[in-house]
C-alpha cells in the first residue's frame, strides 16, 4: 500500500500510521512522547517516520499539548565569569546532550545582573518554554522569589542563594567535600591547613567553608579563621594565596574551593618558591576533566559531576512538567576525592 500522497506533497502524520500498522491517536501519542504506548508500538512509529521523513508541525503540536518542547537554562551570572568558568561550561553541554536525547531543545539564557531579572521572568513566564533548568547561587539574587509566582515548572541547580526551602533542587554535598579534603590532608600529616573560599554570598562557597571549619576544628589541623576569600577564578586564588602565605608563612596545606582557584594557588606557592606538595599540600574542588589532572602538579580535588546533577535536574523538571509531584524537593548528590600528586 502506498501510503504518501501525491508526489512532492509532505508526509502527515496519518502517513506514518498506516506504514506502522497503528491509528492516527497511537503514532501521535508515541511521536509525542506520551504514554500509553507499547514499546513495540513506539519502535514502529519511530522507524515509520525515519523512513518517510515526517516532521511533526511544532506549531500545531504546541497548540494542542501547550508544550514547546524547549527548556530554559537560566545562567544568574554575570556572561563573562559563566563563560570562563569551566563547571557552567560543562553544566551547558551536560543540558544539551539531556535534553537532546529525550526530544527537547535547549534555550541558554543570561541573567546578568538584578536589573536583568525582570525581562527574564516575563519572557520564561510567557509560554516560550515548558520549564527552566536555574542556576542562581547568589543571597541577594531577585530571580528564585520572582520565578516563584510564576506558573512555570522550575528546577534549580544547587541551592538558590534566597534559600531553598519549598523549591526543588539538586545539588553536591559541599560540606561532605570539604570534609573530604581536609581528611585526607591530615591523613598526608598536615596540621596547619588554610583554605581559600569562594564568594561570600554563594551558597555552594559558604557550604564548602562550613564544611572546611568544622573538619579543621575537629582534627584542630590549624586556625578555623585562616581565610581567605577567592570567587572562584584563578586569579582570585592566586591572590588570595599571596594573602595566606604573608599572614601564615609556615601553613603547609590549603584547601581551595574550586579547581580554577587551585590553579592560582599553585601559581603564587611557584613564584614563592613553595613546592607542591612537599611545602604545602592542595586540594581543590570540581575535579574538572580537562583542568584538574593538567596541572603542575596534576591537583587532587573533590570529584562533582555537573552530568549527574544535570540529568537529575531534566527528570525533575518532566516530573514537574506532568503533574507528577506536589511536594517541592531538595536533592543532594554524593561527592568523593580524586587523588592526585598535588596532595
Amino acid at each position: 500500500m502506498t501510503v504518501r500522497g501525491g508526489q512532492g506533497e509532505r508526509p502527515r502524520l496519518e502517513h506514518v500510521a498506516a506504514r506502522a500498522g497503528v491509528s492516527r491517536s497511537t503514532a501521535s501519542r508515541a511521536l509525542g512522547g506520551g504514554g500509553y504506548v507499547s514499546s513495540r508500538a513506539r519502535r514502529a512509529v519511530l522507524a515509520a517516520a525515519d523512513e518517510l521523513g515526517y516532521s511533526p508541525n511544532q506549531a500545531a503540536r504546541s497548540l494542542v499539548t501547550r508544550r514547546t518542547g524547549a527548556v530554559a537554562l537560566v545562567l544568574s551570572e554575570p556572561e563573562e565569569r559563566v563563560l570562563d568558568d569551566p563547571y557552567f561550561a560543562a553544566v551547558i553541554r551536560a543540558a544539551f546532550r539531556e535534553l537532546a536525547a529525550v526530544g527537547g531543545q535547549l534555550l541558554v539564557m543570561f541573567v546578568d545582573s538584578a536589573g536583568d531579572v525582570p525581562n527574564a521572568v516575563r519572557f520564561l513566564d510567557g509560554g516560550h518554554v515548558d520549564g527552566a533548568l536555574v542556576f542562581a547561587p547568589h543571597r541577594a539574587d531577585p530571580l528564585p522569589g520572582a520565578l516563584g509566582r510564576t506558573r512555570l515548572p522550575v528546577v534549580f541547580g544547587g541551592s538558590p542563594g534566597s534559600g531553598s526551602r519549598g523549591r526543588d533542587t539538586v545539588d553536591f554535598d559541599n560540606e561532605a567535600g570539604a570534609r573530604l579534603a581536609v581528611d585526607h590532608l591530615v591523613e598526608r600529616g598536615r596540621r596547619r591547613i588554610a583554605t581559600i573560599s569562594g564568594p561570600a554570598d554563594h551558597a555552594a562557597g559558604i557550604a564548602r567553608l562550613a564544611g572546611w571549619r568544622a573538619a579543621v576544628a575537629a582534627h584542630r589541623a590549624g586556625d578555623a579563621e585562616l581565610v581567605e576569600e577567592g570567587d572562584f577564578t584563578l586569579a582570585g586564588g592566586e591572590r588570595a594565596m599571596r594573602r595566606l602565605l604573608d599572614r601564615r608563612p609556615d601553613l603547609d596545606a590549603v584547601f581551595a574551593a574550586s579547581d580554577p582557584t587551585a590553579a592560582g594557588a599553585l601559581r603564587a606557592l611557584r613564584a614563592a618558591g613553595r613546592r607542591v606538595p612537599e611545602d604545602v599540600a592542595v586540594v581543590g574542588f570540581d575535579d574538572h576533566p580537562t583542568l584538574a589532572p593538567a596541572l603542575s602538579p596534576p591537583l587532587t580535588s573533590v570529584h562533582q559531576d555537573p552530568r549527574d546533577q544535570v540529568r537529575e535536574m531534566v527528570a525533575m523538571l518532566r516530573r514537574l512538567r506532568d503533574g507528577a509531584r506536589i511536594r517541592a524537593r531538595h536533592r543532594i548528590l554524593p561527592v568523593s576525592l580524586v587523588r592526585r600528586e598535588s596532595a
